[in-house]
């Protein structure tokens, strides 16, 4: 069984278990989210409907924030001698899929 879930306004593909990254919850080490199903695979049907998602759950325990990769940036223009480098870091919440329900 795993489900699509609709976490920070981007999508991901998650299963029972699995460690993913979303964006930042704001909430701390050890809590309970709930993250909103878009879709859900069980072994013999999918479920896709709005009124059979509202009844599906799909609940993780956050692990902590984490960082992404960096990122280096350079922008520059030309014939003026403009030039400028730059790096960031985005920040993520880790999560671990804990269950998920229809």
């Amino acid at each position: 069984m795993y489900a699509v879930v609709d976490a920070g306004g981007k999508q991901a593909k998650v299963v029972e278990g699995a460690k993913v990254l979303i964006e930042l919850t704001g909430a701390e080490a050890g809590a309970t989210v709930e993250l909103r199903p878009l879709l859900v695979v069980a072994e013999d049907r999918v479920v896709s409907s709005k009124e059979e998602l509202a009844a599906a759950r799909v609940e993780a325990e956050v692990i902590g924030v984490v960082k992404g990769p960096k990122i280096n940036g350079f922008t520059y223009k030309s014939k003026a001698n403009e030039r400028r480098r730059y790096g960031h870091r985005q920040r993520y919440t880790q999560v671990v899929i804990r269950s998920i329900a229809v």
